[in-house]
């Protein structure tokens, strides 16, 4: 098991420190900032280390009363590696658009996903074998359209029990919505945002794809420990 020491060397490997420039800094950011080089913020690794692993201890928990966490990363470039993280542990993700309404209208929501797996299964069973050409190039377009929108929630069949969230600002939808249904959040939090928004801030640069990858993993991870 790794020290502080070598965790924090881990973390700044990935960028994990960066923060946004003084000018754009939250004033609730501040506590988390170690000192400021060449007008931008450096976050303080050694109370990232700390606050990961209570989330870490939250998401454990979560799993071992085998409830649902729901993982909200829409930044194009690492769309492609946290679904593949999510996939692998069968935890469900938005890494597209946050389809407005998922939790505080999730019924409404949830008629666009049964939609999806009625289309798969409709495919896969060769029904629409009997369209002709142009009509099967339409299905397949709608198929996909709800897949990249809807693909990652589709094994979910009733409300997130907490949401994991890369960038605050980003997602202030998913989070708004989290708060009004008071569903935990954890995120990464950023200098450029208010963690007192989410329960379990993780200060940390949420732009860089290895700072991203690294607490998905840890916190998938964390989950997975629980499950087991």
């Amino acid at each position: 098991m790794k020290t502080n020491n070598g965790l924090v060397k881990d973390l700044f490997a990935t960028g994990a420190h960066l923060g946004h420039k003084t000018n754009r800094v939250h004033p609730k950011a501040r506590k988390y900032i170690y000192t400021i080089e060449n007008g931008v913020s450096i976050i303080d690794l050694t109370q990232t280390v700390t606050l990961l692993d209570r989330a870490k201890e939250f998401i454990t928990k979560l799993a071992v009363e085998n409830k649902i966490p729901l993982v909200v990363m829409t930044k194009r470039m690492s769309s492609v590696k946290v679904n593949e993280i999510c996939q692998k542990a069968g935890i469900p993700y938005i890494t597209v658009k946050w389809p407005a309404g998922l939790i505080t209208n999730f019924d409404n929501i949830m008629r666009n996903v049964k939609q999806l797996k009625t289309m798969r299964e409709e495919k896969a069973a060769g029904e629409w074998d009997k369209f002709v050409k142009h009509e099967q190039v339409a299905l397949t377009k709608n198929l996909n359209r709800l897949e990249r929108l809807y693909g990652g929630i589709a094994t979910l069949e009733k409300l997130p029990d907490a949401l994991f969230v890369v960038d605050v600002k980003k997602e202030k939808n998913a989070v708004k919505e989290a708060r009004e249904r008071s569903i935990p959040v954890i995120a990464i939090a950023d200098t450029n945002i208010n963690p007192d928004l989410v329960d379990y801030p993780i200060p940390a640069n949420d732009d860089s794809p290895g700072s991203i990858e690294y607490f998905v993993n840890e916190i998938v991870e964390a989950y997975n420990k629980g499950k087991k």
